[in-house]
């Protein structure tokens, strides 16, 4: 089992910046890949960013390219998304999820633990 825990999350103006944390427990944080999502009103939860177990490849969609950043720290039990530049476009529910099969995968039905998500605001 894993328990993931969302922070971070607000409002803030276009072109601000947000960084967002999920706290994990239970497995061992550093045997599993790690993945954000997001859902915005009405859409359909997609892929924003991956990273593996080890930090030692990240993997993002191409709407934020270049603007988010995911992290993690093994020690800390915690991964971290930095998101820079942000549009109104990004606002969303963001969700962290765990990844036991350590294949790195963008589909949100690959992964196996969730998060109850924290909001984000961008205003234009």
């Amino acid at each position: 089992q894993v328990q993931l825990v969302e922070s971070g999350g607000g409002l803030v103006q276009a072109g601000g910046s947000l960084r967002l944390s999920c706290a994990a427990s239970g497995r061992t944080f550093s045997s599993y890949d790690m993945g954000w999502f997001r859902q915005g009103l009405g859409k359909e939860r997609e892929f924003v960013a991956a990273i593996r177990w080890s930090g030692g490849s990240t993997y993002y969609a191409d709407s934020v390219k270049g603007r988010f950043t995911i992290s993690r720290d093994n020690a800390k039990n915690t991964v971290y998304l930095q998101m820079n530049s942000l549009k109104p476009e990004d606002t969303a529910l963001y969700y962290c999820a765990a990844d036991l099969s350590r294949v790195v995968r963008t589909t949100a039905n690959a992964y196996d633990y969730w998060g109850q998500g924290t909001q984000v605001t961008v205003s234009s």
